[in-house]
């Protein structure tokens, strides 16, 4: 009885865990479906989580804080957005710039708001729904709703087919009448904020404060789910929950083990996870054509 009640824990902690790794993947899947790869999703984690725990913080008004989240990837997805498009830069040093920014930044912030250099102190959450007994974050159906709608839109629409064709062949959609910079401008903002989102769940859901290492590498464990869906949403939603088992299960692992060496042990199983589902599975993926290569008009 007891393993059995453990595992239905795990279940349940895994779904809380795959929240920001599905937000973060789907909106990358956009982004890169379009030709845009934005490794900064680490970094837009940090930010939204930051901004979302201060609005939170002042005004104890959850909505304007969740929101303030997505508007912050929405700008961060903009400025990249930006520079990989029209500017045609560099788009992976744009998101190594970005996640040392962050990072940066989130410091600076938990000194000069509450001054410490670990946490802010602890905000409202989001009121959880209760099913079977246990805790549920609302922006659990939420995200895998989203995947789903963002499924249909790049699969069943001609705007998805548009913004694929961006991504596969951009002289072609120039031709078929594409703003090839518009779209891939757009969907990395959209991208972007759903990046935010998964940040904003983050500190005022999940954790209920911001610490300065709050995204402890999901954004590139959301990065890993987009190779493992092979750029579709629907698959996007199995990844998500398989890494979030991982994380669940250090998390258990942790809080159960007696002994604080193996505590730490127990905390690298999600990356390990990671790079062994990675392994396994990327030789099978299509990369997007375009993915990575700006395109220059001619």
């Amino acid at each position: 009885m007891e393993v059995a009640e453990s595992l239905i824990d795990l279940v349940f902690l895994a779904f809380m865990s795959m929240v920001p790794l599905l937000l973060g993947a789907v909106g990358e899947i956009i982004n890169e479906r379009s030709g845009v790869v934005n490794i900064g999703i680490e970094g837009i984690f940090l930010l939204s989580a930051l901004t979302s725990t201060i609005v939170n913080y002042f005004t104890n008004n959850l909505g304007l804080a969740l929101l303030t989240g997505v508007i912050t990837g929405m700008a961060i997805g903009l400025l990249h957005g930006l520079i990989s498009t029209y500017l045609r830069g560099d788009q992976i040093v744009a998101g190594v710039g970005l996640n040392v920014f962050a990072y940066g930044m989130s410091v600076i912030a938990l000194v000069t708001i509450w001054g410490t250099f670990g946490n802010s102190p602890s905000v409202s959450t989001i009121p959880k729904l209760k099913v079977l007994g246990h805790a549920v974050s609302p922006l659990v159906p939420t995200s895998i709703a989203i995947a789903v709608v963002v499924w249909y839109f790049l699969y069943r629409t001609g705007l998805g087919l548009r913004l694929r064709a961006c991504g596969e062949d951009p002289k072609a959609a120039e031709a078929m009448g594409v703003n090839v910079l518009r779209t891939r401008l757009l969907a990395t903002v959209i991208g972007a904020s759903l990046a935010g989102l998964g940040g904003s769940y983050l500190s005022i859901d999940w954790v209920g404060q911001f610490t300065k290492e709050i995204s402890a590498g999901r954004g590139f464990i959301a990065l890993a789910n987009v190779a493992f869906s092979n750029w579709n949403p629907l698959t996007a939603i199995l990844g998500a929950f398989i890494f979030g088992f991982f994380d669940a299960l250090a998390i258990h692992l942790s809080i159960v083990s007696l002994q604080p060496a193996l505590a730490y042990l127990f905390k690298t199983i999600p990356y390990l996870g990671t790079l062994a589902v990675v392994s396994i599975f990327f030789k099978r993926t299509r990369i997007p054509p375009a993915l990575g290569k700006p395109y220059i008009k001619e």
